[in-house]
Order: structure tokens, then C-alpha cells, then sequence
């Protein structure tokens, strides 16, 4: 190989390689880390309208439902006179009962949730007798049954920490229009 077919070769490589990397914009420094204190990878995520959604997703439920399936189909005539008549099976196939779905509701950035903060859900909680393990800082198993439970009576089903929820257990402050002045 000559010398600069070498060169020409080892630069193209040079440029294949530099477009595979990601170019650095800086947006990394000004974007909080949205997955911390164990919240999950989607619990509480930024909003386009300002403010964070978190997010509580519902499998669909299926049944199973009778039904007839033709193995073996009809056989005509030349005259179009049936032959044969089909041969059907009875079965039962998984037909959707209810859909899944997909709920959004506010949440708190995840910037809030310090350990202090998750200490004071967790005396929250056990204040109104929804929480009876000890005051850990961690969002645990015993702390989002909690939350399901204190949200649930209200009508959110979820263990993930709705806005509303923290600003009723006096964890975050109301914002002026919510405080009706």
C-alpha cells in the first residue's frame, strides 16, 4: 500500500470513527438526574408544560373465549355442489377483556426527594397510621405501599408519590392559584 493510500485510508477511518461519537452539548449539567433515590426509570419525569408527570401503567386482562375454528375446509364440486362440508373445532383463544392503560399525573421533580424529604413521607404516613416501619430515608417496599394505600382512598391507585398527595401531607408547598387567593 502506498503512503498515501495509507494516509487517505487512515484518515477517512479517523472520520468514520469521530461521527460515531456523540457530540457534547452540555445539556447533561443542566438537566437534574431523573432517576435517583431509587425512584425507577420512569417514576417522575419532566413535563412539557413545566413541572414533572409520573406515570402508572395497567396490564390489559384478557379471558379466554369458546370458540370454533375450521381445520378442515369445505370441499366443492366442479359444479360448485358442496362435496364435503367443513370440519370445525371447538377451542377457547385469549381475547382482550379490558385494555391496558397508561395514567400521567403530576408528581414531584425528582430534585425533592432528599432522604430528608422521604423521611418526612414516611413520618407523614405514619402519622395517619399508613406507614408502621421505621423512618429509613428510603423509598422501600413498606413506604410505596403506603403511598398506594393513603392515594388510593382518594382515587389514584399508585405507590408513586403524586404532587397532590405531598402538598395534602404538607410536604410541598401550594402554589398560590391552587390556594384559591
Amino acid at each position: 500500500m502506498t503512503p498515501i493510500l495509507l494516509r487517505t485510508f487512515c484518515l477517512a477511518a479517523a472520520l468514520a470513527a469521530a461521527g460515531c461519537t456523540p457530540l457534547d452539548t452540555g445539556e447533561d449539567e443542566q438537566r437534574p438526574d431523573f432517576n435517583t433515590m431509587g425512584l425507577g426509570d420512569d417514576d417522575s419525569r419532566p413535563a412539557p408544560g413545566g413541572g414533572c408527570v409520573a406515570t402508572e401503567r395497567t396490564d390489559p386482562t384478557y379471558k379466554e373465549v369458546p370458540r370454533q375454528v375450521e381445520v378442515i375446509p369445505a370441499e366443492y364440486g366442479a359444479d360448485g355442489v358442496l362435496v364435503n362440508p367443513p370440519v370445525y373445532r371447538n377451542t377457547s383463544v385469549r381475547q382482550i377483556d379490558q385494555e391496558g392503560t397508561v395514567l400521567r399525573f403530576p408528581a414531584p421533580c425528582p430534585p425533592v426527594y432528599t432522604p430528608e424529604f422521604i423521611a418526612s413521607v414516611q413520618r407523614a404516613l405514619a402519622a395517619r397510621g399508613l406507614y408502621s416501619g421505621a423512618i429509613t430515608s428510603q423509598l422501600d417496599q413498606g413506604t410505596r405501599a403506603a403511598i398506594r394505600t393513603y392515594q388510593s382512598a382518594r382515587g389514584l391507585d399508585s405507590d408513586k408519590l403524586a404532587l397532590e398527595t405531598a402538598r395534602d401531607l404538607g410536604l410541598v408547598a401550594v402554589e398560590l392559584e391552587d390556594a384559591g387567593t
